[in-house]
């Protein structure tokens, strides 16, 4: 069994890791900016602190987005395992530049740095996957490393309050740093190849599982740019990332300023958000490749973000109003994993990570959320109700988007069910 499955230790595992720990790095900040030392020490003072507060994740995010164009063509040409290692390298360097920071401008500088670093993730990861799984199981691997994704925050919402109430927010940084160099780093140095074929310990016949198609998984003839259901997806990730990163940044502080939580239940709730949207994320993986209509779930799960989002502003007790932010974050989860399943479904081995790269891009639109959420809560007086009906009006837009993509996509499946029926 072990044998012919080690593509799930040499790379889903290292994948896994990678995605754990480089979300700590990437969301963590929404935990650090709730601690006062960390905003006095930074100057993140006076009428417009939340705007300020919002810039920080804005200029990371369209560094961020921007890097995954070239990255995308780079790693097509270098490989993935070479990139993640150069990547790593940056995200190690700018976290001991973050914790050295003394002044605002020095922070923003590490924080786009950290952007262009970290804007390899969904390529390398989208090209990983690509070449080391079969066509068949790409709900499943696609689900083992984003489960990463959300397990790191979830945790390390509540590494990260232990180790600022015990020590300093600086400490946080250094420690997030050594997880990267002794950790991550050596991962994909001695787990990691490019390709199965590359890999002294990949078998002829796990190596002819992943290399095998049949009807049902043939590999696209056209360039995924010729497809118009990928940019539907592509818009769609453009709303779910102003949504994810809107409601993930500041949710931490919604909760300790918005709904008066002590510390103790901030964490808690945010740790509990990332959960659920793993939980939002392992359902999708299963029911893509049971149901085979994706972009069915995808419209059901915006439409649940915006019930939730609605109930957050009218619900009276405190932790209902949490837990409904928690649920419409963790749908969005959901969202994420299956735009990043239709990455594959869309490309081939050789253009992954350019679709992966385009793909990423998106995220560009999380800066522009944080911000102008930021500004809306100064100018309503510290209120959060303007940003979240503004997050409300982004759900109904990504659920008018995959409206469509169902009537291809029920027709696709239904000729699906029929080869079946008639093969088997």
């Amino acid at each position: 069994m072990i044998q012919n499955n080690k593509r799930w230790l040499y790379v889903a595992l290292p994948i896994f890791f990678f995605w754990f720990f480089g979300q700590i790095d990437k969301m963590g900040i929404s935990i650090i900016q709730t601690d006062q030392e960390f905003l006095n020490a930074l100057g993140l003072t006076g009428d417009d602190r939340s705007a300020k507060i919002g810039l920080i994740t804005f200029v990371f995010t369209i560094s961020y987005a921007l890097s995954n164009l070239f990255w995308g063509v780079i790693i097509d040409k270098l490989g993935a395992r070479q990139t993640a290692i150069l990547g790593l390298a940056v995200w190690t360097v700018t976290m001991i530049m973050a914790g050295l920071s003394t002044t605002y401008e020095m922070f923003l500088i590490s924080r786009i740095i950290l952007g262009l670093g970290e804007g390899m993730m969904i390529p390398v990861s989208g090209k990983f996957i690509s070449n080391w799984f079969n066509r068949r199981e790409l709900g499943k691997a696609q689900a083992s490393w984003i489960t990463g994704n959300y397990l790191g925050p979830a945790l390390g919402a509540l590494i990260l309050v232990f180790i600022i109430s015990t020590l300093h927010w600086q400490a946080a940084f250094f420690i997030l740093a050594g997880f990267n160099l002794f950790i991550n780093i050596p991962m994909f140095l001695f787990l990691t190849r490019n390709t199965p074929e590359e890999h002294p310990r990949v078998g002829k016949d796990e190596l002819e599982y992943i290399r095998m198609t049949d009807f049902q998984d043939e590999a696209p003839t056209r360039s995924f740019t010729h497809d118009f259901r990928y940019w539907v997806v592509w818009f769609g990730m453009l709303v779910a990332s102003f949504l994810f990163f809107g409601i993930s940044i500041w949710l931490p502080t919604y909760l300790s300023e918005g709904r008066g939580f002590a510390q103790e239940g901030m964490k808690n709730i945010t740790s509990i958000s990332w959960l659920f949207a793993l939980v939002f994320v392992l359902i999708s993986g299963y029911l893509s490749d049971k149901t085979r209509r994706p972009s069915l779930m995808a419209t059901v799960l915006f439409g649940i973000t915006a019930l939730f989002l609605a109930y957050a502003i009218m619900a009276p007790n405190a932790i209902i109003a949490g837990l409904c932010m928690g649920l419409a974050m963790g749908a969005q989860g959901g969202v994420f994993h299956l735009s990043n399943l239709f990455i594959v479904k869309f490309s081939t081995p050789e253009t992954a990570g350019r679709a992966a790269g385009l793909m990423g891009f998106t995220n560009i639109m999380g800066g522009f959320s944080s911000y102008i959420m930021g500004w809306l809560r100064d100018a309503s007086g510290g209120s959060f109700s303007s940003s979240i009906i503004m997050l409300i009006v982004a759900s109904i837009l990504g659920l008018l988007a995959y409206l469509f993509t169902l009537k291809k996509e029920a027709a696709d499946c239904r000729v699906y069910n029929q080869t079946a029926e008639r093969i088997g």
